[in-house]
């Protein structure tokens, strides 16, 4: 599935979407964490606006696609010059983190193609009391097609409501669930997920 990502990597930051989603679920997270993780972190805009919203000690990146990475390791020298973020190409899920270790866990745009099980590994990373922020795509809004549509997980019950959202959460574990909806009007089209937030 990654060269899927990597030839869209050049074009991906042209899309004002992503980075809108990303600060917005950066904004919901307790500021200071030690360990942020960053699933599916594509050209990195979650993990730099970790940097510039939280100040976190150290950042893990993690992404499918090198062609993303590549890129998102090229923005480093202007947004990250003290090395705080550590770029790594593989799989998200599971994570190669010990539980217990990351204080935050943010995934925007992603999980509709990691499925329920990346959810059961987030709870299994974050310490008690970590947070986790993640996007989730609409069934009302969601119609894959094309080369996409065969590599969407079954497992994930795409949510058509703020209270189907947050129970992705809940059913997995988490406490303290909230859900909200992030749009944007981009002049062409009118673009929303929910943004979902919880508590380890």
């Amino acid at each position: 599935m990654s060269t899927l990502f990597d030839a869209d990597a050049a074009g991906y930051d042209e899309d004002t979407f992503h980075p809108y989603v990303a600060e917005q679920l950066i904004g919901g997270l307790a500021p200071k964490p030690t360990l942020l993780v960053d699933v599916a972190a594509g050209t990195g805009a979650a993990a730099y606006a970790a940097l510039r919203q939280l100040d976190p000690t150290a950042v893990f990146a993690i992404d499918l696609s090198p062609a993303m990475i590549e890129i998102a390791r090229g923005k480093a020298a202007d947004r990250d010059p003290d090395g705080r973020i550590s770029w790594h190409v593989g799989s998200a899920v599971p994570l190669p983190i010990g539980g217990g270790e990351a204080d935050a866990v943010v995934c925007a745009s992603a999980l509709h193609f990691l499925g329920a099980r990346a959810l059961t590994d987030w709870r299994r990373v974050l310490r008690p009391g970590g947070r986790l922020a993640f996007s989730v795509v609409s069934s009302e809004r969601f119609k894959p097609t094309g080369r996409f549509a065969d590599v969407y997980p079954r497992d994930l019950r795409v949510p058509g409501t703020l209270d189907e959202a947050a129970a992705l959460a809940t059913d997995a574990g988490f406490s303290s669930a909230t859900a909200q909806h992030v749009t944007l009007d981009q002049g062409d089209r009118v673009r929303q997920v929910f943004a979902v937030f919880a508590e380890a």
